[in-house]
């Protein structure tokens, strides 16, 4: 990163400035993102991750919007932890079908002395495979964050979720500060930050705006920056939550594109309640990277054919790993897009 691209990048957003972002006009906003987001990617490349539940339910956390947890009835069946080997058959398939980060979730406060050294098995065998690695385990001390970056990790996820003020309406079984303290020993070993939060939850435009001063205003900001739509899962306490405006959450993305404007901004969970329309909206937003499959942990997300279609219209192309390193599947998926593509206007020519 240059030197004047790291001046370009601030720290000291105030929420005067923040709220100024959120209500200007709709057009303004995108055109305002999309001008950022063009000086720093391709506008026409997206990220693409797929996501992996490792270890599902029976989360002694209490975060309403989660049907992980223990302490919700939502039907979901608890499972111990994959086999390793099942794990590296599902990055293996998750590869096949375009993506270029794995990223690995455990419904845990935080991962035990027995789990770990599988947990660093995955990362070691998913690295093998040529892709990015990325999990999510919870609340993580200085030793287990060592281990993680010593085999390889490349990115740890551990959201904010929402701002200071609202987060104790949201959770009780950890405090903001052990988030952020968890978000410090990532940085200082040297792995890469994915942090975002969710929308949709009854919280107040100032509570947008204080989670993205919270990640924008960190010492270097978040690689990754996930945007989630609330999914209203029957059991939890948010399933009766209101639904989110649209314009509203493709407002959030904009803003977020525009005080981290060298981090990915994901499209992340609730997209198969997003229509195509949205999500194109999303893309010209800023948003410039999704997970990719047929579910997220344990809520559904659009199949891969449907991604592919979606890419193809808009003339879209997954974006390659940072290090090249598989270039030549990388140039198969972009092959099998045009193909797809040059399929499609023979058709509409025909017709």
């Amino acid at each position: 990163m240059s030197a004047s691209s790291l001046a370009n990048l601030r720290h000291d957003w105030s929420l005067a400035e923040v709220r100024a972002l959120f209500v200007q006009p709709f057009n303004d906003l995108l055109f305002q993102a999309q001008t950022v987001h063009r000086a720093h990617f391709d506008a026409n490349r997206v990220q693409v991750s797929t996501l992996l539940s490792i270890k599902t339910g029976a989360c002694p956390e209490d975060c309403k919007y989660c049907p992980q947890s223990g302490h919700y009835n939502t039907g979901l069946a608890k499972e111990k932890l994959m086999q390793v080997q099942a794990v590296l058959e599902e990055a293996a398939r998750a590869k096949a079908i375009g993506s270029t980060r794995f990223c690995m979730g455990a419904a845990w406060k935080h991962p035990s002395a027995k789990d770990m050294p599988y947990v660093l098995e995955m990362v070691k065998g998913v690295k093998a495979l040529g892709l990015e690695t990325c999990m999510t385990l919870g609340k993580l001390d200085q030793e287990q964050t060592a281990a993680l970056a010593h085999a390889g990790l490349d990115y740890y996820n551990h959201n904010l979720d929402t701002s200071p003020d609202f987060y104790t309406s949201i959770i009780t079984t950890r405090t903001y500060s052990e988030r952020l303290e968890t978000l410090s020993y990532v940085r200082d070993s040297g792995m890469k930050i994915c942090s975002g939060g969710i929308l949709g939850m009854g919280e107040s435009l100032d509570d947008r705006a204080n989670l993205l001063i919270q990640l924008a205003n960190l010492p270097e900001h978040p690689e990754s920056v996930p945007i989630n739509m609330l999914v209203k899962v029957a059991g939890t306490p948010l399933e009766n939550a209101k639904d989110i405006d649209p314009f509203d959450f493709i407002r959030m993305l904009a803003v977020a594109r525009i005080m981290m404007p060298q981090s990915h901004v994901r499209l992340s969970a609730g997209r198969e309640a997003m229509n195509e329309q949205m999500q194109a909206l999303a893309f010209f937003a800023g948003a410039n990277s999704i997970f990719y499959g047929e579910k997220l942990l344990t809520t559904a997300n659009p199949q891969a054919d449907k991604d592919m279609q979606l890419f193809s219209r808009l003339g879209i192309l997954p974006e390659a790993r940072e290090d090249h390193a598989d270039e030549v599947h990388q140039a198969a998926i972009e092959h099998a897009l045009m193909d797809q593509k040059s399929g499609e206007q023979f058709y509409n020519a025909a017709v």
